[in-house]
């Protein structure tokens, strides 16, 4: 399939308080799955519907316990297993928007998750957030844990093309996407709950700015979904939803500001793979110089072993020990 549209679905709705309340908003991702395919029936084939992080629940507690109480589900679930049965009757992939995960394997942990599901309503890859929002995200990572199992970073071949999926914050780090482009992502998809001041209108549209040089550095597709809740305080989440083409391009976008939206735009992939073999000029994937970059190699933030410890002041102790370990601030 060399031609189709993606979408991005921005939300809009209310934080839910326990696990019973968390299917309200998976009712809303259902009829918005929906109205994509349907309404854009007679012009576009829909065949990628994204959603953002916390999309069926926010972490609205500031500590582990209470998160594993009251909100972390396993995946998959029940909300999960709708998803995929709605991607099947109508034909599409679908990332899901993140899950406050809990996996028995390491039951005092949670991740923030989220999952990639196929037209055939199979879930084709689980990606659990690299970079929690420290301090305030009390959310465990893959590199927490010794000998992790899994793929962190997993690339998925699909026929709409190599898709992989990184959360929020992951994308302040380069080294996120550029090792997904390297593994062969041709779509980067990005889910967030990205909040103002950092959001889609200058003076600091790190939203924009970031989407678009991710997209342009890894020469790849992006497909950005954010949330606009605005009941979220003290931050406001401003929305900007977008589709950026591997040059950059802002394909579609959303209004800045919160509220509910839909942003399509096509994906060719033909064309992206066309280009990546014309070209020798801007192919920085392929212009590395990894050799050099001693100091990326390194060690820098600790491994948190301790899951139930994690709250705002040990990860303010483990930033603070960790800017000693680099020459960014001056000892």
């Amino acid at each position: 399939m060399n031609l189709y549209y993606a979408a991005a679905c921005q939300v809009d709705q209310n934080n839910p308080v326990c696990r019973a309340e968390m299917h309200i908003n998976t009712e809303r991702v259902l009829e918005m799955m929906e109205q994509c395919v349907l309404g854009y029936k007679p012009f576009h084939d829909i065949k990628l519907i994204v959603f953002p992080e916390f999309a069926h629940a926010v972490p609205i507690y500031d500590n582990v316990e209470e998160i594993l109480e009251k909100l972390a589900v396993p995946v998959p679930n029940e909300h999960t297993d709708r998803i995929a049965e709605k991607a099947k009757e109508l034909g599409v992939y679908v990332q899901t928007g993140s899950f406050l995960e809990v996996d028995e394997r390491w039951p005092d942990r949670v991740f923030n998750t989220t999952c990639l599901i196929s037209p055939q309503g199979e879930i084709l890859s689980k990606y659990r957030k690299v970079n929690p929002w420290i301090p305030f995200e009390v959310h465990s990572s893959p590199h927490d844990i010794e000998n992790y199992p899994d793929d962190p970073l997993p690339v998925v071949k699909t026929e709409i093309g190599n898709l992989a999926v990184a959360t929020c914050y992951d994308w302040m780090f380069p080294e996120v996407t550029r090792e997904l482009a390297l593994k062969g992502a041709e779509v980067l998809i990005r889910i967030s709950a990205y909040m103002d001041p950092w959001g889609a209108t200058q003076p600091m549209d790190w939203w924009t700015v970031v989407n678009r040089c991710r997209a342009m550095e890894n020469m790849c597709y992006v497909v950005a979904a954010n949330q606009g809740a605005h009941n979220y305080p003290p931050f406001t989440w401003p929305g900007g939803s977008m589709i950026v083409d591997y040059d950059g391009r802002i394909l579609s976008e959303a209004s800045p500001g919160p509220g509910e939206r839909i942003v399509i735009a096509p994906i060719n992939i033909s064309a992206l793979r066309s280009e990546r073999k014309r070209r020798t000029g801007h192919m920085m994937p392929a212009h590395l110089r990894t050799e050099l970059y001693q100091e990326q190699r390194k060690p820098v933030f600790s491994t948190n072993s301790d899951a139930k410890s994690l709250n705002f002041e040990s990860l303010e102790k483990l930033i603070t020990e960790s800017k000693s370990k680099t020459g960014f601030v001056e000892q």
